[in-house]
């Protein structure tokens, strides 16, 4: 077995998670699921075992939220709608197909469409967003501590969620939210809220017998009130009244501010470890990220993260500084995604020609090998996540091009990769570079 292969799809929290669950009991948990392997996918071991040294450059541009769906029957998605003349090149020159991110008909969260294209189970290495989140801003997260990702919404007075997001409030306006609640007590319980951006914060929970067996307080739709933090498990319910408490100190901190005037909890987790890029695949990976969250997922997978980033211009600037110093670039580009969850048609295609114009920069430092996808589709008609596969491109040397000449789902849907698990982008990516040897004799 290669190096770190017993390691992957395990998660090592800190706590007893999922407990008395058929997972299995303890700090250090074994993830497994019941589904027959699919006939798409190699044993997970495998690429690591092949693994060999090459000097080449890797890049994956993530457009978060990339996929989408026709405003009107017939019409173009939004990457269609796009003027994407450099994106259409690479297409032309490179091959194409559609990624699946978990699974057909599986709608997946920001955190497991990143570690499948980072080429981690999608499934066996999940992690919850608020243990992501507190580690993209840095916060220090230690054993048996609770990270729970909060999103500022508008309750009505009647306690009815009306905004989830309560319209993407300026981040200094969270800031200040922030500030208020650092003033919330709990008996036996450390709490310490951050904001991460806009409508989005932290809190980070730090107390014996934290569990994130609960369920989450965001409803997910508007026009219902929030959900209890009910216990999933009998050894969660103390963290369960722990939440409660810290709930109606929120709504009596800040129930009279406009419009946000509660919080939402969702992606308990505690400290998450899986094994690094580098031990599993010999990557000197390093993070062109402008928003915490994904920031965090790099982190978690080993690479170095770049901070103080704030625009397209200014990745782009930045991944021409770093170039020499490492062989995988992950490039994130997080406005698609908001612009999609807003129903902003146009505005998700603009975000999209954001990217397109500083692709000539990106190809100027000559690449290896390119990845160009999303971690998940974000139709702007539904304003959310949605389980349709994702545009994606590979340009290298190696390529046989395909007869696709636009950068598009329908086009993808014709390219020569199919539609083929997100997991595979990463031995792909590999193999393009010249990582694999060959198996067997």
């Amino acid at each position: 077995m290669a190096p770190g292969c017993e390691v992957l799809g395990r998660v090592r929290t800190g706590l007893a998670r999922l407990e008395g669950s058929r997972w299995g009991l303890g700090s250090q948990i074994m993830w497994k699921t019941d589904c027959p392997a699919s006939s798409h996918l190699v044993d997970s071991c495998l690429p690591q075992s092949l693994v060999q040294p090459a000097a080449t450059k890797l890049v994956l541009l993530v457009l978060d939220g990339l996929g989408g769906l026709p405003r009107e029957p017939g019409g173009p998605t939004e990457l269609e709608a796009a003027e994407t003349p450099n994106l259409d090149r690479l297409a032309a020159e490179g091959q194409v197909g559609l990624s699946q991110p978990v699974g057909l008909g599986i709608t997946p969260g920001s955190g497991p469409g990143h570690l499948a294209l980072f080429g981690y189970d999608p499934v066996a290495s999940n992690i919850g967003r608020g243990a992501l989140s507190a580690l993209g801003l840095g916060l220090r997260l230690e054993a048996g501590d609770l990270g729970v990702r909060l999103n500022f919404c508008t309750l009505d007075d009647q306690g009815v969620v009306v905004d989830r997001r309560a319209g993407r409030i300026d981040t200094q306006i969270n800031q200040a939210l922030v500030a208020r609640l650092n003033g919330i007590e709990v008996p036996g319980v450390e709490l310490a809220f951050a904001t991460e951006s806009q409508h989005r914060a932290v809190l980070i929970m730090r107390g014996a017998y934290l569990s994130p067996a609960v369920q989450e307080t965001d409803p997910q739709a508007v026009g219902v009130p929030p959900l209890e933090p009910e216990p999933l498990t009998a050894t969660a319910q103390h963290t369960s009244a722990v939440l409660r408490l810290v709930t109606e100190a929120v709504r009596d901190c800040i129930g009279g501010e406009s419009p946000a005037n509660f919080v939402l909890m969702r992606g308990y987790a505690g400290l998450p470890e899986l094994e690094s890029l580098n031990s599993l695949y010999g990557l000197q990976a390093v993070c062109l990220a402008t928003y915490p969250m994904y920031k965090g997922l790099a982190r978690v997978a080993g690479m170095a993260v770049v901070d103080g980033l704030h625009s397209v211009d200014n990745q782009m600037t930045t991944l021409a500084t770093v170039w020499d110093e490492h062989d995988y670039f992950f490039i994130h580009h997080k406005a698609p995604d908001a612009r999609g969850e807003d129903g902003g048609f146009d505005a998700k295609a603009a975000a999209i020609e954001e990217m397109d114009r500083r692709v000539p920069d990106l190809m100027a430092l000559g690449p290896d090998v390119l990845a160009v996808t999303g971690d998940h589709s974000t139709p702007s008609t539904l304003r959310q996540h949605s389980w349709h596969p994702v545009p994606c491109l590979f340009r290298a040397g190696s390529v046989l091009p395909d007869t696709v000449e636009s950068f598009g789902e329908r086009a993808c849907g014709q390219g020569s990769l199919g539609v083929f698990p997100a997991q595979s982008i990463m031995p792909l990516m590999l193999a393009h570079g010249g990582r694999l040897q060959k198996f067997g004799a």
